[in-house]
């Protein structure tokens, strides 16, 4: 495909380009966008606790957020899903890779279910015998969704 093609077919997709629609007299308008409903909000940042370097990354979709901890390394660790359930609104947490379901993950999920009301897929990748590293690193993990609004508030 020459350069001249692809060009062209970009110009046709109008990436990057507000969404217009016609009025009835021609005219053009932008159209209106909820872009903190319908788009994908991605946040990382670093912490260093107790001399040891916890990655994070939140990804936010419209009714769910995904959250990676990493610890000393970008290896993906356990993945749990968890989610609110009918009709008592209690928790359920399922281990998705990884194994078993251990405390190290499926608390941290369950918690964050509890206090952003959205489903939570959880990658965790912090030592099962660091407890207080764990507890650290949900602290952190609060105090951001907090700062960007995902922590929903106390009745």
């Amino acid at each position: 495909m020459s350069s001249k093609e692809l060009e062209d077919k970009f110009s046709v997709l109008q990436v990057g380009k507000e969404p217009e629609s016609t009025g009835e007299n021609g005219e053009k308008n932008i159209l209106e966008t909820e872009v903190s409903e319908s788009a994908v909000q991605v946040s990382c940042f670093t912490e260093d606790l107790h001399d040891v370097m916890i990655r994070f990354q939140i990804i936010r979709f419209q009714k769910q957020i995904y959250v990676w901890i990493g610890c000393n390394t970008t290896k993906l660790g356990q993945l749990y899903a968890a989610a609110s359930t009918r009709p008592n609104n209690m928790v359920s947490v399922t281990s998705i890779l990884g194994g078993t379901c251990d405390n190290t993950g499926s608390s941290i999920a369950r918690r964050l279910v509890l206090k952003t009301g959205l489903n939570i897929v959880l990658a965790c990748n912090i030592p099962k015998e660091s407890p207080m590293l764990e507890a650290e690193a949900e602290r952190k993990l609060m105090e951001k969704l907090t700062s960007l609004g995902y922590i929903k508030p106390r009745n």
